[in-house]
């Protein structure tokens, strides 16, 4: 049987006691980077494979389709293997589709252990609606704004990663594509000493993010608002008077009242200021 098992993204204490038991339990363990497994299971007093020991291969990009079949073949003879990554699960970014989609085929068990995911704690974490959301994973070297324009539309959340050294040239781009009053989420460093979660519109991110980001990140972008048709000037200004007339400052009503209209801030502004 092939266990995909869940490792905690930052925190050790995340680590649930069914993980360490299957840790000291696998006769064959495949790691993302086996360097890490061994300092990760050092910090919770663990031994892989108990006493006996286990066998421990690496399993990442660069070898995944060769150790995929090798793998397969283990698991075919009737050895248990138990696959982890880095943090998190294997498969969501990570190395684990290719061998899983192998074991369908040949009819070999998957089970999985779940842990913590960063897509999810971002996105609870975020502010954002949480009823429907995307994952699109780490967004392309080249042609950015191509591909932010297709999502530009789209009306579920969006859960990105993102290396700190690109975050700012993603978000100017995310804020070309989307707009810039779009509300986001930086993730930085979940479950760690440092953690942070910078939120705002993609405007003051990519501005906030030019001074240099460090650690993990995930991104996390708000829906496209839906659009109501055939507002007018009279529309827009109502609905900023509605906010005034609850204690919203001026600025702050037509934010939100673009927000909640699916309208450009500047629309609503040169409404009410008759421009």
């Amino acid at each position: 049987m092939l266990t995909l098992a869940g490792i905690p993204i930052g925190n050790g204490e995340d680590a649930q006691p069914r993980l360490l038991a299957a840790i000291e339990e696998a006769p064959l363990i495949a790691a993302e980077d086996t360097r890490r497994l061994r300092r990760f299971t050092e910090r919770m007093g663990i031994r892989p494979g108990g006493e006996a020991g286990a066998r421990i291969v690496s399993y990442y990009d660069a070898n995944e389709a060769r150790r995929s079949e090798e793998l397969l073949a283990e698991l075919r003879a009737g050895r248990d293997v138990l696959l982890v990554t880095d943090a998190g699960m294997p498969g969501v970014s990570d190395p684990g589709y290719r061998l899983v989609a192998a074991c369908a085929e040949a009819g070999v068990r998957v089970t999985a252990i779940p842990g913590p995911s960063a897509v999810t704690t971002a996105l609870v974490l975020s502010g954002l609606p949480t009823d429907r959301f995307c994952f699109e994973g780490f967004p392309p070297r080249k042609g950015q704004d191509r591909a932010f324009g297709e999502l530009a539309a789209e009306r579920r959340t969006l859960v990105f990663f993102e290396s700190p050294h690109r975050l700012a040239g993603t978000l100017a781009a995310m804020a070309r594509a989307f707009g810039g009053d779009r509300r986001a989420a930086v993730c930085r460093e979940l479950t760690k000493t440092y953690e942070e979660v910078r939120r705002g519109t993609l405007a003051d991110l990519a501005e906030w993010a030019q001074g240099g980001v460090k650690g993990e990140i995930t991104v996390v972008v708000g829906g496209a608002p839906q659009r109501r048709e055939a507002l007018g000037a009279d529309d827009l200004v109502a609905a900023v008077a509605e906010l005034e007339a609850r204690g919203v400052p001026r600025k702050q009503a037509v934010q939100e009242a673009a927000r909640e209209l699916g309208v450009p801030k500047r629309e609503v502004y040169a409404a009410v200021h008759g421009i």
